[in-house]
């Protein structure tokens, strides 16, 4: 087992693809458990996952966490599809000499994880979609304006622009949110590399594309046949809960679970028991 948590991992560099991809990875590589690779969410970096969860998977397994092609510290140009991120990320994957991996994919990660599994199926194990949907899902890529202006507001605290996009409006979802900020804050070597347009672009074209291109009865789904868990909160204003019913339905292999009083990342909101409940999932 390393001595490295979430907050002491040192930022580390490969090349893939003619990328140089930023990423830590650290936790207990002594039990011969499948590492889990995290995937992020929409304009998230390194430095957005949250230390409760990662430290929680790191105590039995390998955590592994990254950034996008053209996100903060990795070089290159943000794709403007979610295929490319994909293809990126399973060279980066590769580049590590790792060839058998467990995913985890919140809202836009959790998009790229599934193409990941579609186009790698040699390399993904199991599959955690959190937040999430399907290519062509409901509303995905279409949000209300009121809603996609909470990622372009400016903060004292820019990191305080996620508590109304991740948590539930009651006070026990505001004290999560805080405490989720805190967590998240506490690592005094932040990723602090800027955030250029081309990252809202790119990615916001390629989450429109994929949510605004229609998938039949949703048949793509039928190809990922390995075991998903799927977990949301039960109103996620971001990328809507049906969207998890549908992916559980579709999927072949797939079990949902929904957090009650929770908004877009009732994971964070509710850490300790998704790591409990993914933990589960994955040592079966």
């Amino acid at each position: 087992m390393t001595d490295y948590t979430h907050d002491t991992a040192p930022t580390r560099f490969v090349e893939a693809s003619g990328i140089r991809f930023a990423y830590r990875r650290f936790g207990n590589t002594a039990v011969g458990r499948t590492p889990v690779v995290f995937f992020q969410h929409f304009v998230g970096n390194l430095d957005d996952h949250d230390p409760a969860i990662s430290d929680g998977f790191a105590a039995d397994r390998e955590v592994i966490l990254f950034n996008n092609t053209g996100v903060a510290s990795t070089s290159g140009t943000v794709p403007d599809t979610i295929e490319q991120m994909a293809t990126d990320a399973g060279a980066f994957i590769d580049a590590l000499g790792l060839t058998n991996v467990d995913l985890v994919g919140h809202s836009m990660g959790g998009l790229v994880a599934q193409q990941v599994a579609l186009q790698r199926p040699d390399l993904a194990r199991k599959l955690v979609l959190v937040g999430t949907g399907p290519r062509g899902g409901v509303s995905i890529g279409e949000m209300p304006a009121e809603t996609a202006a909470l990622f372009g507001v400016k903060l004292d605290q820019q990191e305080d622009m996620w508590l109304p996009v991740l948590f539930a409006p009651s006070e026990t979802g505001r004290q999560a949110g805080r405490a989720y900020v805190e967590r998240i804050l506490a690592r005094k070597d932040r990723d602090a590399s800027p955030f250029g347009e081309q990252v809202f672009a790119g990615q916001g074209t390629a989450i429109h594309t994929y949510g605004t291109t229609k998938d039949p009865a949703y048949a793509i789904l039928k190809n990922i046949t390995i075991p998903v868990l799927v977990v949301n909160g039960n109103d996620d204003i971001i990328i809507p809960t049906i969207n998890s019913y549908i992916l559980q339905q579709f999927l072949p292999d797939a079990e949902l679970i929904l957090y009650p009083d929770a908004n877009h990342g009732a994971h964070f909101q509710y850490p300790d028991r998704f790591v409990t409940h993914t933990t589960l999932f994955l040592d079966r």
